[in-house]
């Protein structure tokens, strides 16, 4: 039997390199970092091991507020998720979250299979019960790479939804607050985010901007083969339809 603990001591020898080099090259990095945390951004996040928010935005420690669970879900009765997102709106002021789904995730395919993977289909029947508000659109769609791709782009409008709705935001934007929620995915197969369109400060009818990105969705996904275009604030960025192995 292999000895675990020498994959253990690689992380503790890759940690001091990376400190050092830190230091090197930005004297006193650590320095000022320790004095304050004021992110811009909050990211509600996928727990899967390849989607990592600092290195996909470009944002460096202290820049963005991070709370990741299976599958990116923002339930009312979960307080860790809601205390995450207060405290990221009440203390440290941030003025965009964004809950970011990605292809191929694979809480999102046993949803939609229905396939039993233990303790965790109780979390996952949140995107089940998104499943099958969008049944008809879902096995409307030509193939299961399709299907598992739309919903997991459903189940971030659901979540956009779920966290604007939410007592810490309803209060937030009461107050004047400048705040934003904006759903995007993220392709692991090409390492780019997209945008679906669905971006609420609480300004506007939210039913409106949710069926709105529903039927966008509908269109996407119901042509296959065609080039779907990610609009940022650098401009367009292609990617080809499609789904990864989780």
């Amino acid at each position: 039997m292999s000895d675990k603990s020498d994959t253990l001591d690689d992380l503790f020898a890759h940690n001091r390199a990376w400190s050092a080099q830190m230091e090197r090259d930005r004297p006193g990095f650590f320095t000022s970092l320790v004095k304050q945390q004021t992110p811009r951004y909050m990211w509600i996040g996928c727990s899967d091991s390849r989607v990592p928010a600092n290195q996909i935005t470009g944002l460096e420690p202290g820049e963005v507020f991070v709370h990741r669970n299976v599958a990116n879900i923002v339930v009312h009765s979960d307080l860790n998720a809601l205390s995450a997102i207060q405290f990221a709106v009440e203390h440290l002021k941030v003025e965009h979250i964004m809950v970011v789904g990605h292809y191929g995730c694979a809480g999102v395919k046993a949803a939609l299979s229905g396939k039993r993977i233990g303790l965790a289909d109780n979390w996952i029947r949140h995107i089940q019960d998104v499943r099958d508000r969008h049944h008809v659109m879902l096995e409307s769609l030509p193939d299961e790479d399709a299907r598992v791709d739309a919903l997991c782009e459903l189940n971030v409008a659901e979540q956009v939804v779920n966290v604007a709705v939410s007592t810490v935001m309803v209060d937030a934007w009461a107050r004047g607050q400048k705040v934003k929620i904006h759903g995007w995915t993220f392709g692991v197969h090409d390492g780019l985010l997209q945008d679906l369109g669905l971006s609420v400060d609480g300004t506007q009818p939210l039913d409106a901007a949710y069926k709105a990105t529903v039927q966008r969705i509908r269109h996407k996904w119901s042509k296959p083969g065609e080039v779907v275009r990610s609009v940022g604030a650098q401009g367009t960025q292609p990617k080809a339809e499609g789904t990864d192995q989780a």
